[in-house]
């Protein structure tokens, strides 16, 4: 028997497991920004995960001539493009990887500037990609088409609002003016 009763139920339920996706989302988004965290400091100090102290940017080690020079797939179409013209470039590509690192790790964080962040983000995970066809394990998705997909959904639902500063930030009326920087 139909009850307006069970109907307010079972939109109340509804509305607190989308509340609690939401924090979800938010979780994720602190996580993924973590890890672009992440690397920019092990990166930059060499804490000893994927950069040895020898290594690190500050002694004079690149972040990323070991990749350009030796992760890329040989054989794969781009692999000239990474290793013929990224490659001698690298003190340049250093500083804007670096950056990218940096600027997504902190925008995600905190909440704040999440689509350019994310734009940021896919353009690297996208980047990587390119540099692994043929792929070793599938043939067309590996993990970092999963983060450019994460990313996506973070820049197209504002996950700043979660767990984040992006409602702040979200009214400040020169962000409302450009809404790339929400």
């Amino acid at each position: 028997m139909y009850s307006k009763q069970n109907d307010l139920t079972e939109t109340k339920k509804f509305s607190n497991s989308e509340n609690f996706g939401y924090k979800i989302m938010g979780l994720l988004r602190l996580t993924v920004g973590w890890i672009f965290l992440w690397a920019f400091l092990d990166k930059l100090l060499g804490l000893g995960f994927a950069t040895t102290p020898e290594k690190a940017w500050i002694n004079g080690g690149s972040p990323s001539a070991g990749y350009l020079s030796f992760a890329t797939n040989p054989e794969g179409p781009f692999y000239w493009f990474f290793t013929d013209i990224l490659a001698p470039n690298s003190q340049i590509i250093d500083i804007a990887l670096m950056g990218m690192l940096l600027f997504v790790g902190v925008a995600l964080i905190l909440g704040i500037g999440v689509r350019l962040a994310s734009l940021a983000g896919i353009i690297f995970m996208a980047s990587i990609w390119i540099s692994a066809i043929p792929l070793e394990n599938n043939p067309i998705i590996d993990e970092h088409i999963i983060y450019v997909l994460v990313l996506l959904i973070f820049a197209v639902i504002n996950a700043g609002r979660w767990l984040g500063f992006g409602k702040q930030w979200s009214n400040n009326t020169f962000v409302q003016k450009y809404p790339i920087l929400i």
